[in-house]
């Protein structure tokens, strides 16, 4: 389908937005009113500037409060109407949006209204436009998108029809299946909005919350699928209210909105059958099946030996170094770690590769995603590995069996025994996040590697509120952790300097492995007293065994399906390695642990430089 996006969804100037929107590749806009009304640019100049961004004009919007009023106010209208109908002609659009009166609106009757509208709908037929009414959540007399739809059924005019928008929609939990109910050509326009569940009020949940599909909680598949199979050919268009995104760069919000249509219409596709046409409505992406695996992860760092020194407590072993890269590598069970060395950029993870079946369709869906490819120059005996670059820069790499030879580089015996080191194995990936890019991230994660998002948590640290987002896969092979920092551990630019992501591996008897580790020189985290006795009181475990979890630095955790233990390391730039033993079937990461991690690393790290 054609995609589109309000202008309203993004900062900057309406030409800076129009530019944005452009090289993010999408079909067209909406013109929200009032960035036209602020704009130096006549009329006609933006409709040349869109003409050669090669950008349509979707749908002029809004006009508000137009319909269940007197007749006197009526007619004041229409005068208005038909003022911005001479506007659009100059702009070269033919569909305004007028959505249910939430203001003026005295007259409680279908009939009243229906009429008004059938009479608007006469004043667009004269100048070849188009009205797309469309139900506001919290409209005075109409508030639900099928009552609109009887309204207009009642007006019967051909230059009237309906937009569904699907926030309006969705947060009132209506039921979007009988969107079915309206034909195809009768649905004027499309606009798609996601939103977190917050519990509060509909209107201030609009204003300042809504979000690009996918990274919120509705059940937007479903919704695409119904206006597929009621026949909808026209723009999807998104209609975002976000603080962030009037904050943030509208070249990333700008691509994160396309991935999101990109990805939305994916998922519609995937609940119609085959074999029914209208499924050819939604364009598809390159599919790839569920991430399973990760191949390795790659940590860039200006402190190598250090870094060195702590996975060898750990029981990795040193592989060797890249023929010709300043990068070396580790392998520990079924875990390997690249690492690659900088010059004073921190220690943090660079990169993830994932194994996949075909790593050409795998890099197809991630530039389907809008994301770039990574140039990594390699000489004719080295492995070509495909990757692209994420939101927020971190790479993602794909192995498929063509590229599964790359550690024989780093001198790798591939007939040599696997290494068990007492089974370790990866257990999940935490990266911090700046405020701009924590939902593109998720997004584009859960995307190319078709993860599932789990219930999303806030964290108390000393220095904020930080968010966390789980994505998993089917199989909880893959388990990512996004964690949205607070601006307190971001430098200028907003980037997060000051909070550390880290990489947790999973191993059967986490009590001996962590005095073996300590005894080879591991520095763990050191958790305050207050915390053991807590657990005393909440758990009943006794002091002995508590006495001992603190001479190691292990947390605890259980519930209903199991049991939790783990413990830090110490932080390298900004990393660190967390142990964890699962026990029973215990999924979680330890709810109120991340909250004393924050604390003892913030009074650790308070310490260290004073």
């Amino acid at each position: 389908m054609k995609t589109s996006i309000a202008t309203v969804c993004l900062a900057g100037t309406l030409e800076e937005k129009m530019q944005a929107c452009a090289r993010a590749g999408f079909d067209g806009i909406e013109i929200f009113e009032q960035d036209l009304v602020v704009s130096p640019s006549s009329p006609a100049e933006i409709k040349a500037l869109a003409d050669r961004l090669d950008l349509t004009l979707d749908l002029y919007q809004p006009f508000r409060d137009l319909e269940g009023v007197t007749e006197e106010l009526f007619q004041d209208n229409l005068h208005r109407l038909e003022a911005k109908f001479v506007l659009m002609q100059e702009l070269g659009m033919d569909t305004i949006l007028v959505p249910s009166n939430v203001a003026t609106a005295t007259i409680d009757d279908d009939a009243v209204v229906a009429d008004q509208l059938r009479r608007a709908a006469e004043l667009a037929a004269r100048y070849n436009m188009r009205i797309a009414y469309e139900a506001l959540a919290w409209g005075t007399y109409v508030n639900t998108y099928w009552h609109s739809w009887q309204l207009v059924q009642a007006a019967n005019h051909p230059n009237l029809g309906v937009c569904l928008d699907s926030f309006h929609i969705l947060s009132k939990n209506d039921d979007p299946s009988r969107i079915l109910q309206i034909p195809g050509e009768k649905i004027f326009f499309v606009q798609l909005a996601d939103a977190p569940e917050l519990g509060m009020d509909i209107l201030p949940w609009s204003r300042h919350h809504r979000v690009f599909p996918g990274e919120g909680s509705f059940a937007m598949f479903e919704f695409m699928a119904y206006l597929a199979q009621a026949g909808y050919q026209g723009p999807l268009s998104l209609e975002i209210f976000n603080d962030v995104f009037r904050e943030t760069n509208p070249n990333i919000t700008a691509v994160d909105g396309l991935r999101s249509l990109r990805w939305v219409q994916q998922g519609g596709r995937g609940l119609i059958a085959k074999d029914h046409p209208c499924r050819a409505l939604l364009t598809p992406m390159p599919k790839v099946e569920p991430i399973e695996v990760i191949d390795h992860i790659e940590i860039s760092t200006d402190a190598p030996d250090h870094c060195g020194a702590l996975l060898g407590s750990l029981g990795f072993t040193f592989v060797g170094q890249h023929r010709r890269k300043t990068a070396q590598l580790f392998v520990c069970g079924d875990v390997k770690v690249v690492l690659s060395a900088n010059r004073g950029d921190g220690t943090y993870i660079a990169s993830v590769a994932v194994q996949v079946t075909n790593s050409a369709e795998a890099l197809a869906r991630a530039e389907a995603l809008g994301a770039t490819r990574v140039s990594r120059p390699v000489t004719t005996d080295e492995a070509r590995l495909d990757g692209v670059v994420g939101p927020s820069g971190m790479q993602v790499f794909f192995i498929d069996d063509d590229a599964a030879a790359w550690p024989e580089e780093f001198g790798l015996d591939p007939a040599s025994p696997a290494d068990s080191a007492g089974s370790v194995r990866l257990d999940h990936l935490n990266v911090p996040e700046a405020r701009d890019h924590f939902g593109a991230s998720v997004l584009f994660t859960r995307a190319l590697l078709r993860l599932e998002p789990l219930p999303g948590q806030d964290v108390a640290s000393p220095r904020g509120l930080v968010h966390s987002q789980v994505l998993q896969s089917p199989q909880a092979g893959v388990r990512w952790v996004f964690n949205q920092v607070p601006p307190t551990y971001t430098n200028r630019a907003g980037e997060p300097v000051r909070y550390p992501g880290h990489i947790a591996l999973a191993v059967d008897d986490l009590q001996t492995r962590a005095q073996q580790a300590i005894d080879a020189g591991l520095l763990v985290l050191p958790i305050a007293s207050n915390y053991y006795a807590d657990l005393h009181a909440r758990f009943g475990i006794d002091h002995d065994t508590l006495q001992h979890w603190q001479s190691l630095g292990i947390l605890y955790d259980r519930n209903a399906d199991g049991e939790f233990l783990h413990l830090y390391s110490e932080t390298i730039g900004g990393l660190f390695i967390e142990l964890v033993q699962r026990i029973g079937d215990y999924q979680d990461y330890g709810p109120g642990n991340a909250a004393v991690r924050l604390a003892a690393q913030d009074h650790h790290e308070q310490h260290r430089r004073s």
